[in-house]
């Protein structure tokens, strides 16, 4: 399958198998975020994996959408680390973050898992539960297993907006 067979099967996995994923599986694809493209190169990202009991309870007292997935990625930026623009000061770490949530997710659905991208969580509690040090800035939650096998996209998965409202050619004419 090319990457946008890829692209177009990959979708929001909210059932899981009660199986664990390999170690193995779980390191090539730390590895694909270890290679993401950032900004400058700074490479600010930093991946927590949580795979056993109590770091996944830690997991569930943070966030309500985990939907027994058995391993999960906490991934954070180093606000120290990031390149920052000179115009404006804006600094990197969410598109970093970003770029990396994104290459860790597609490496996760090519080797057989599902994924699902979670903003929903409460980054303080997490900082608390898991020790994240101030410098971190926990960005996203990537939930990763088995899908169970009745595992299925939501129903408005396959709806997309036309090209013309989401890209344009020189001069955009969006409203």
């Amino acid at each position: 399958m090319g990457f946008k067979g890829l692209a177009a099967s990959r979708y929001s996995v909210r059932q899981y198998k009660d199986k664990p994923v390999e170690k193995e599986i779980l390191e090539a694809i730390l590895e694909t975020g270890r290679i993401a493209p950032t900004a400058g190169n700074r490479q600010p990202q930093r991946i927590l994996a949580v795979t056993e009991a109590e770091g996944l309870k830690k997991i569930d007292l943070c966030t309500s959408c985990r939907y027994g997935a058995p391993a999960v990625f906490i991934v954070c930026y180093d606000k120290n680390e990031c390149w920052v623009r000179k115009y404006d000061d804006a600094k990197s770490g969410e598109i970093d973050v970003g770029i990396v949530t994104t290459q860790l997710m597609y490496q996760a659905v090519e080797l057989g898992l599902g994924t699902l991208w979670v903003m929903f969580f409460d980054p303080a509690k997490l900082i608390v539960e898991f020790a994240i040090p101030k410098n971190l800035v926990p960005t996203a939650l990537l939930t990763l297993g088995y899908p169970a096998d009745n595992a299925a996209p939501a129903d408005r998965h396959t709806h997309r907006h036309p090209m013309e409202k989401l890209a344009a050619w020189e001069k955009p004419g969006w409203d």
